[in-house]
C-alpha cells in the first residue's frame, strides 16, 4: 500500500497520523481489535474485505506499531494482532468520532447524555444483548487494576456520566445537559439496595470515565461499599461502543446499564434510562430472574 505523505506534510502532525490511519478499513481494524477481535480470519469476516487489502492494512498498522503480531498457536505458527499503548491512544479518536456520529448523524446535534428509545443509537447499545465482553482490566477507586465482571454470577455495571463530592465540581452547565443529573441519585439507590443484590448472586459496579481520585472522592462522600471503576481511557467505551457525549472537554459515558453473567455476556440491557430508581429496580428484577 503506497504511503501518501509528501514532503509539505512532513512537519504536520495530523498529516502524519492520517498516513498511517487515514484509511478507513484500518480505523475499523483498531475498532474490531478493541472489541476484542484479535485473529486474521475472524477480523475478515466482521469487516468482509479480501484477504489481500486485510493483510495490507494489518502490515500497515504492524509497521507503525499501532498493533503487535502476537503468536497464539505452534504448529504451525499462527498469530494474532493485538493493540500496542500507541494503539490504545487512538481509542479516544475513535470515540470521538463515534460521538460525532451519534450527536450530527443520528441525532439532532445537540449535547445529550441520554437517547430516545427508538432512536439508532439505543438500538446498537441493546443490541449489546449476548455479545460478550473482551478481557480487561479498568481502575478502580483505590487505584487498582480490577476486571469489570466480577466471579459471581452476574454484574451489574451501571454506566454514568460523572459524580462529584463537591456539587461546585461539576462541569459548568451539568444540570442543562438532558440525561446528566443524577448520577448521585443513582450511586446511593444502589447503595440503599446492595444487600439485595449480593443475595441475588450480583456484584455492583459503577463505571464512569472521571479519574480514580474523583470517584474516590465521592465514594467516600456517599459512604459507597462498591468499586467504582475508571474508563478514562475509554477501554470499556471503545469495547462495547458504548455512547458518549463531550462536556467540559472530556468524553463522559451516557447512562446505561449492563447486567454480564461470569462467561462474560450481556445478559441484560437498559438504555435509555429515564427513571433511575426504577432502573435500579428493574437491574435488581433481572437478576433475580
Amino acid at each position: 500500500m503506497p504511503r501518501r505523505t509528501t514532503l509539505g506534510d512532513a512537519d504536520c502532525a495530523i498529516a502524519q497520523a492520517l498516513d498511517v490511519v487515514g484509511d478507513w478499513w484500518t480505523l475499523l481494524i483498531v475498532r474490531d481489535t478493541a472489541r476484542g477481535v484479535h485473529r486474521f480470519d475472524d477480523l475478515q469476516r466482521e469487516l468482509g474485505l479480501s484477504r489481500k487489502v486485510l493483510t495490507e492494512r494489518l502490515n500497515l498498522l504492524v509497521d507503525a506499531e499501532v498493533l503487535a503480531r502476537v503468536p497464539y498457536q505452534e504448529r504451525p505458527v499462527r498469530h494474532e494482532y493485538r493493540l500496542t499503548p500507541r494503539g490504545r491512544a487512538l481509542l479516544p479518536v475513535l470515540i470521538a468520532l463515534q460521538d460525532w456520529g451519534d450527536t450530527w448523524l443520528l441525532g439532532e446535534g445537540e449535547t445529550s447524555a441520554t437517547a430516545a428509545e427508538a432512536s439508532r443509537e439505543a438500538q446498537r447499545i441493546h443490541g449489546l444483548r449476548g455479545t460478550r465482553l473482551p478481557e480487561l482490566q479498568l481502575i478502580d477507586d483505590q487505584g487498582e487494576l480490577l476486571d469489570p465482571v466480577a466471579d459471581t454470577p452476574y454484574t451489574v455495571l451501571y454506566c454514568f456520566p460523572g459524580a462529584y463530592a463537591r456539587s461546585d465540581a461539576y462541569p459548568p452547565g451539568w444540570s442543562e445537559i438532558p440525561g446528566a443529573p443524577g448520577c448521585t441519585l443513582e450511586s446511593c439507590t444502589y447503595r440503599d439496595r446492595l444487600a439485595e443484590f449480593t443475595a441475588a448472586g450480583a456484584t455492583v459496579h459503577g463505571v464512569s470515565t472521571q479519574r480514580p481520585d474523583e470517584q474516590r472522592a465521592f465514594a467516600e462522600a456517599e459512604r459507597l461499599h462498591f468499586r467504582l471503576l475508571s474508563d478514562a481511557d475509554l477501554t470499556l467505551t471503545a469495547a462495547l461502543r458504548l455512547p458518549t457525549f463531550r462536556a467540559a472537554g472530556v468524553s463522559r459515558l451516557k447512562r446505561l446499564t449492563l447486567i454480564v453473567d461470569r462467561d462474560r455476556t450481556v445478559r441484560e440491557v437498559f438504555y435509555p434510562v429515564t427513571d433511575i430508581t426504577a432502573s435500579v429496580a428493574a437491574a435488581l428484577a433481572a437478576v433475580r430472574e
